[in-house]
């Protein structure tokens, strides 16, 4: 059984490691960007980018300064058993949340929609976010932490109900306008990975293309073939709007863009956008029954 005190741990040290450390494949593509841009000012932003993340790694501040939202996505198998039950996942993350805040980890961004109060610890309703699915026959757990930016969320998010009509014509118009809206003068901090969510509801739409954007490798695709041909034209067709990294001159606004589709209703076809900034922050927790921890910067 896994208990309360391990969940918090693992929490704790992957949201930590996640405030630390670019994720090996972002970093990876980040160094690909600055190989191929032109660019002195493009190639300038690439370059910092990878410096800080030399620094934080050393223990020489964040990798980014903004650790934004909050977020863990959690998978637990048929046979997994938590001491006093799943419920305690919550309590779990809400005090590790607390302790990365209160240690620096994280900056006290949460604030409340109305008061503009700030409680200084990232807890209130809503936050963490939690986010708890279920999968396979196992008996673990495994955590994703993400502090997501406010920036790529602010100005990275988009919703639209097109018409059936409208098609994948439309799908893709609204794609890249979204891209030029998000990714000039660098207000998502470019380049974005970048989520889209076709079908479902309006939030399950919204959720997918959140999750397209913060939980998939760089460079994995759609296992559907029509839906990866349309993730290469879509990330194609981005390199050739002139934008480059934090809005310069350019070809590198998106590195990566990945779609996740739903069915939907026959007189809908619901389309979302959500985009993660440059840094790609998450960092996976893998807690077994035996209550080890293993912490990856891979993700499945």
């Amino acid at each position: 059984m896994i208990s309360q005190k391990t969940i918090e741990e693992a929490m704790y040290e992957a949201m930590r490691t996640a405030a630390l450390e670019m994720p090996p494949d972002v970093r990876a593509a980040l160094e690909r960007a600055l190989a191929e841009e032109k660019d002195p000012m493009a190639q300038e932003h690439l370059k910092i980018s990878l410096k800080n993340a030399d620094l934080a790694r050393r223990g020489e501040g964040l990798v980014c300064a903004d650790t934004g939202f909050p977020l863990f996505f959690v998978k637990a198998g048929a046979n997994t058993q938590i001491e006093g039950g799943f419920g305690a996942i919550r309590e779990a993350a809400e005090n590790a949340v607390r302790r990365n805040t209160a240690e620096c980890y994280l900056r006290p961004t949460m604030v409340d929609p109305l008061r503009r109060s700030n409680p200084g610890n990232n807890i209130g309703p809503g936050m963490p976010k939690v986010e708890l699915s279920f999968e396979g026959e196992g008996d673990g757990l495994e955590i994703i932490a993400v502090p997501k930016g406010g920036g790529s969320e602010i100005f990275g998010t988009f919703y639209r109900m097109l018409f059936p009509s409208d098609g994948v014509a439309g799908i893709k118009k609204f794609v890249i306008e979204c891209i030029m809206n998000s990714c000039y003068a660098g207000k998502i901090c470019p380049p974005a990975l970048v989520g889209v969510g076709i079908g479902g509801t309006a939030d399950l739409c919204m959720s997918m293309a959140k999750k397209a954007a913060l939980l998939r490798p760089v460079g994995k695709h759609n296992p559907d073939p029509l839906v990866a041909d349309l993730e290469k034209e879509l990330l194609e067709a981005a390199r050739k709007l002139g934008i480059g990294p934090m809005g310069s001159r350019g070809i590198n606004a998106v590195i990566s863009l990945n779609i996740d589709c739903a069915v939907t209703h026959t007189a809908a076809l619901p389309v979302a956008f959500n985009a993660q900034c440059l840094v790609g922050r998450r960092w996976t927790a893998l807690v077994s029954a035996s209550n080890q921890i293993q912490l990856t910067g891979e993700i499945a």
